[in-house]
């Protein structure tokens, strides 16, 4: 099984696959933008008989939304990378995810803001508000849950052959994910090519394009944490690292369920699931700190 999984792992996670999917990416992303941009300019001066009713083809700056798309599949084939490596940076890129979503989501709502003096009243312009303020609100909750967890990993770590072993387990689950999501993209990018209109009533909604994947996707992360957390037992018996995966457990579904509902209780929700994981590591990284100090006194 070994000899398989040291076979297969390079091919799908290696440093080199890293950076060749890294740069075709870059290059699908760029390409998407400069469609989304024609497509714009073909329906505004109605080019050819194109006529598009979306407020995704109204705008130029809603182009920016379609590469966001391409760079979240780069961040979603990153998480998977580093889940074998270092399980605080696989959870800090599912943090990572969702407030670039939240970030993409901004680009299509900034194309239709209404600027006058009843922006508290507008919908739109009040939703914007939240989202914008949950952006920055998330992204120093990130920087914190990051210097957390190189505190956490500057720490000296012992009994590394169940430490290898541990690490191999999650090989197997990375190698296993990357064939998963890349045919939960195709299928629903199928499913969603198959459904589209561009007759105006039978365009999809916004927040059913913006939950596109990754509703699905945070449904299979919730199962691999689980997962991850009933092989941790196996390897440690401490309560404070049960908590701490259990905790992390908890933030991913706080995630899943913010794409279930709409709004300011989405963002609340979103940006609840961080400072709960960052809470967890904070005081893990306080339990780590008084048993280190407790066997330095024996």
């Amino acid at each position: 099984m070994l000899e398989i999984l040291n076979k297969i792992y390079p091919i799908f996670l290696s440093e080199n696959t890293k950076k060749r999917t890294e740069k075709l990416i870059l290059y699908v992303a760029l390409l998407g933008f400069f469609v989304h941009l024609l497509l714009i300019l073909l329906s505004r001066y109605n080019i050819q008989g194109f006529e598009f009713k979306s407020e995704f083809f109204q705008n130029p700056i809603s182009a920016v939304y379609t590469p966001f798309s391409f760079i979240l599949v780069y961040e979603v084939y990153l998480l998977i990378y580093y889940l074998p490596k270092s399980f605080t940076t696989y959870i800090t890129k599912q943090y990572e995810i969702i407030t670039l979503i939240i970030i993409r989501k901004l680009f299509k709502d900034l194309s239709n803001l209404e600027l006058n003096s009843s922006w508290f009243e507008i919908k739109g312009d009040l939703q914007f508000t939240y989202d914008i303020l949950a952006a920055v609100i998330l992204f120093y909750l990130i920087y914190q849950f990051q210097k957390q967890g190189v505190r956490k990993s500057d720490q000296k770590r012992r009994n590394h052959s169940k430490i290898e072993r541990f690490i191999n387990r999650k090989r197997i689950i990375a190698v296993l994910l990357v064939p998963t999501f890349f045919l939960m993209a195709i299928v629903t990018f199928s499913d969603w090519l198959t459904s589209i209109s561009f007759a105006e009533e039978l365009l999809p909604s916004f927040e059913t394009i913006n939950n596109l994947f990754f509703d699905e996707f945070f449904t299979v992360l919730i199962l691999v944490d689980v997962v991850l957390l009933l092989i941790s037992f196996f390897y440690t018996d401490k309560f404070h690292k049960i908590i701490r995966n259990s905790g992390f457990v908890v933030s991913t579904i706080l995630i899943r369920l913010s794409f279930s509902v709409s709004g300011l209780v989405s963002t609340v929700l979103i940006v609840s699931a961080v400072l709960f994981g960052l809470s967890i590591i904070i005081i893990h990284n306080m339990y780590e700190n008084n048993s280190l100090r407790e066997i330095n006194n024996i």
